[in-house]
């Protein structure tokens, strides 16, 4: 069974006959002690806070029976790890094209008006990019007192907390979607929009961070830990 936050998601996986639903990981409503095995890959790392990062591995043992295990993915930091890159540094030079789309300057800058979603505080958006050239056809808006750094595809981590763009392929989108746009000047006196990109938040973990979560919980042990292409890996046992 199969749950995720997106019902974009869960709807493709309908499509192809799997069986899942639509929740948050804070709270999955499926009967305690139930589950033979939890597999989680690449949620955690969404959560802004320590709080809800630690009550999501708390949510994952709570599904488990004595004995069952969970498999944990998180990004890591370190992306070079014992003089080796991992695949997503490896990449960019085999996607220099898309690269090139990716990380345009205007992309790279600190967001302009960027504020924390009062709905849910696990995640961090911006209301929109704008370039700041300066033209007075530009309206210029207030930078907001907290800002977090937009990443650059392909390269290393400089924070643990950051916004990675992901640009949208087709240049398509449904009505109901919120999503940002990177505008670049055109002329002195219009801009011109290029592909729709969504800022997502995430909190890339520390070697040894992930660990010191679930060594919190005293109804877990850790069977192992690992590194595996720019990801920190842990596997549970349910005490």
């Amino acid at each position: 069974i199969g749950c995720d936050r997106s019902k974009n998601l869960v709807d493709i996986c309908g499509e192809k006959h799997f069986q899942a639903f639509v929740c948050d990981a804070l709270s999955v409503p499926i009967r305690s002690g139930s589950c033979d095995a939890c597999i989680s890959i690449a949620v955690i790392h969404h959560f802004s806070t320590a709080e809800r990062r630690l009550v999501t591995i708390r949510e994952l043992a709570r599904l488990l029976r004595p004995g069952g295990t969970a498999l944990i993915y998180v990004w890591a930091m370190e992306q070079e790890y014992k003089n080796q890159k991992s695949k997503y540094l490896k990449e960019k030079n085999g996607s220099k094209n898309k690269d090139k789309e990716m990380n345009t300057g205007i992309a790279q800058r600190p967001l302009n008006d960027q504020v924390p979603d009062n709905s849910s505080q696990d995640s961090a958006w911006s209301d929109q990019l704008l370039n700041d050239f300066k033209d007075e056809s530009c309206d210029a808006k207030p930078v907001a007192d907290f800002r977090l750094p937009v990443h650059t595809n392909r390269t290393s981590f400089h924070s643990q907390d950051l916004l990675v763009p992901w640009h949208l392929k087709g240049g398509t989108k449904k009505k109901e979607e919120n999503v940002d746009t990177v505008l670049v000047p055109c002329s002195s006196k219009e801009l011109q929009e290029l592909s729709p990109v969504f800022h997502r938040y995430y909190h890339v973990f520390c070697e040894g961070e992930l660990e010191a979560v679930c060594r919190s919980l005293d109804c877990v042990r850790i069977q192992k830990s690992y590194y595996d292409q720019g990801n920190w890996c842990v596997i549970l046992e349910k005490l």
